[in-house]
């Protein structure tokens, strides 16, 4: 599968998540089978572009190609520049949130808002193209199936998308309306997928091999975008990859190398945040990898009185050799939690 010039890995992508999908986060499921990964949201705000949170989530410091940066905003001129500027800092690929639920993008008529207004949201992807165009970077696009259950009106979109110039569609299987409520429906993204040409990629929902294969055998995608259950889990890119291949299950992974990855994901955390804010966004991490295991609950509150860095890092070493002498593998996934969110992108 390519992306303009750019070809990719493989079919299973790792969703753009606010305060999730960083760098190092985005490394680790290239590693472990994932064959593209998008930045978080960086805003179009120039007055932002400067700070400390937007220059963390524009890093791709050693991050294997290609690099997509995904953009938001709610005024055409504003997204070309923001394009622009992130193309001259290493972006390969600007990805468009048309997606993004979350009020706080909303109510400022960007991510997925736009929707509600067809004319607004095709002049800023084609002006996000045009800007793009000198540079031979292409531009792509993610969006829900609609505004709300009356309102759905992605296939209408995907093919003045696609008309301007975009060169991959992701549909994300809910309206703006359910946010991550009810379940995702399939149906509107095979609609597009048979609207358009170009490639056209899944999203929600997804959380296992079977799951996999079935929306891609139901919707004909091309790819499919996984957010949520890669929390804690980013083996599962290699887990559904594996299983598509052969029709087989991989064991699930053994403690000790879960260990490896969790205490160098840990690392390359604290490297970009810092001591304290490092600390403190590894908390979320390190929840995710033990919730379903047995004493995680107790030790996720332990870990939230911790403050140090190096304390911290030895607390999940420690944890996990005391894991390691009762089981040599990870118990079977569990469900991805339901008290986060796929945010595919929040203000910087």
């Amino acid at each position: 599968m390519h992306i303009g010039q750019f070809s990719l890995a493989n079919r299973l992508f790792v969703a753009p998540m606010a305060g999730v999908t960083d760098r190092p986060f985005r490394q680790l499921c290239k590693a472990l089978g994932a064959g593209y990964a998008v930045s978080e949201m960086v805003t179009s705000r120039k007055d932002l572009w400067n700070s400390l949170k937007t220059s963390r989530r524009a890093n791709h410091e050693g991050e294997p190609g290609p690099i997509a940066v995904q953009i938001a905003g709610t005024e055409a001129q504003m997204m070309a520049e923001a394009a622009v500027y992130n193309v001259e800092r290493g972006a390969q690929i600007i990805d468009i949130n048309m997606g993004c639920p979350a009020k706080k993008v909303c109510n400022k008529w960007a991510g997925s808002a736009l929707m509600q207004d067809e004319a607004l949201a095709v002049s800023i992807a084609q002006a996000v193209v045009e800007a793009c165009a000198p540079f031979n970077v292409p531009v792509t696009l993610k969006m829900r199936t609609g505004w709300c259950q009356q309102h759905k009106n992605a296939v209408s979109l995907a093919r003045q998308f696609e008309s301007i110039g975009i060169q991959m569609l992701t549909v994300h299987g809910r309206t703006r309306e359910q946010g991550y409520k009810g379940q995702a429906e399939y149906d509107t993204i095979a609609a597009v997928k048979a609207a358009v040409k170009v490639p056209v990629v899944a999203n929600g929902d997804i959380t296992s091999p079977e799951k996999a294969r079935d929306v891609l055998a139901y919707t004909g995608a091309d790819a499919i975008m996984i957010g949520r259950a890669a929390q804690g889990r980013p083996w599962i890119f290699r887990e559904i990859g594996h299983f598509l291949d052969t029709g087989e299950h991989l064991a699930p992974p053994l403690v000790g190398e879960v260990r490896r990855l969790l205490l160098d994901h840990l690392q390359d955390h604290y490297s970009l945040y810092g001591e304290l804010t490092g600390v403190r966004s590894a908390r979320k991490h390190i929840a995710w990898y033990l919730r379903a295991l047995p004493g995680g609950e107790a030790f996720r509150q332990h870990i939230n009185t911790i403050e140090d860095s190096a304390a911290q890092w030895q607390a999940v070493a420690d944890f996990l050799d005391a894991l390691g002498t009762q089981m040599d593998r990870m118990p079977a996934a569990t469900a991805a939690p339901a008290d986060t969110e796929e945010q595919e992108g929040l203000p910087a």
